[in-house]
């Protein structure tokens, strides 16, 4: 992202008259930072507002260790994506993972083992479902851990435009509050979201049943008036083989997958673009966030997922990143190929 920087003049009249977004930082010229005319256009450019000058020089200093952390990573060798400032660089890794990645991870229950995949021999070199129609907008999830039920509504989203031809934007609200085996705002599995579809007749649509814990930040109660309207349905789930990205592949030829990851780290934080090829956190995956693949290809000889995510189009790639495929690790870049699920129509 490119800054305009401020002249000296002007910034001078801005720090004398305090016509800086909200209080001012600094009350000295001797105070002032270099960053501070970049903070100041990322709010601007952002919306956000703070509600005292205490919390706004707090989250400038978030903001410039952030910044550097970004600045440092151009000059890393071996990396094939950039990394760049979105709606999330006032946040620590530390908050941001507890506002958008799940705080627990349940059990995960009722565990199938068909996979009628297997025997897919001929899949195309790439796919990309959003090509298909098969993909609604990037989403939001905001400040509430409920990444499973987007990847959940997206992977049943896609089967749907597959089977019917119809792309039906469908209810997340609806398995957050109602989805028993989950746990709403602080964590669940897709898998179990697909599972509560099929018990429950079908899900509702977005339109009916819209998204509010993005701003309420936590689980609301179950509309049954609501979830009797079954729009679209499923029969089933199944789960791909795990630590297998050919079986993977094969899958994703034949429709969108929910997927686990290991979204830990800065790197996640403020991805941008390109082909991500970690790091990740650890070798003991962690799998704190659910995503879903909507396809696949290659780039100057890399392989590559394409995954949507929902943390909205400021971040990455438009709301997307494209993850490397085919590592020598059969769990997959960050965990990816240990635990994907699909819905089944």
């Amino acid at each position: 992202m490119a800054f305009t920087n401020r002249s000296s003049t002007t910034l001078l009249f801005a720090l004398a008259f305090g016509l800086f977004i909200g209080a001012p930082i600094f009350t000295a010229v001797a105070d002032y930072d270099p960053l501070l005319p970049v903070f100041e256009k990322w709010m601007n450019d952002t919306g956000k507002v703070y509600g005292n000058n205490t919390e706004k020089q707090h989250r400038f200093q978030v903001f410039k260790e952030n910044y550097q952390f970004i600045e440092s990573v151009k000059n890393q060798p071996g990396l094939t994506y950039t990394v760049g400032l979105n709606d999330f660089a006032d946040l620590t890794n530390k908050e941001f993972l507890e506002k958008f990645a799940q705080s627990r991870t349940p059990k995960p229950s009722n565990e199938s083992t068909r996979f009628k995949y297997a025997n897919c021999e001929s899949i195309p070199c790439s796919i990309d479902w959003r090509d298909n129609c098969a993909v609604t907008p990037i989403k939001d999830q905001a400040y509430c851990g409920s990444c499973w039920a987007f990847s959940a509504v997206a992977a049943i989203e896609g089967i749907n435009k597959i089977k019917t031809g119809n792309l039906i934007s469908l209810s997340e609200q609806e398995l957050v509050d109602c989805d028993f085996r989950s746990s709403g705002c602080l964590g669940g599995w897709p898998h179990n979201a697909f599972q509560w579809v099929v018990e429950n007749g079908g899900i509702t649509t977005e339109e009916k049943y819209p998204y509010t814990s993005g701003a309420t930040e936590t689980q609301g109660t179950c509309d049954a008036s609501k979830t009797s309207s079954h729009d679209v349905t499923i029969s089933g789930f199944e789960f791909v083989p795990p630590y297998s990205e050919s079986d993977l592949e094969k899958a994703v030829a034949n429709q969108p997958v929910s997927i686990a990851i290991d979204a830990s780290g800065s790197f996640h934080q403020f991805y941008s673009s390109g082909i991500f090829n970690g790091p990740c956190e650890a070798d003991t995956f962690h799998l704190n966030h659910a995503v879903t693949i909507v396809g696949y290809g290659a780039e100057n000889g890399i392989k590559y997922w394409i995954v949507k995510n929902s943390w909205g189009t400021s971040w990455g790639d438009s709301g997307y990143i494209k993850m490397q495929k085919d590592i020598s690790n059969t769990a997959g870049l960050c965990g990816l190929a240990i635990k994907p699920a699909y819905p089944t129509k």
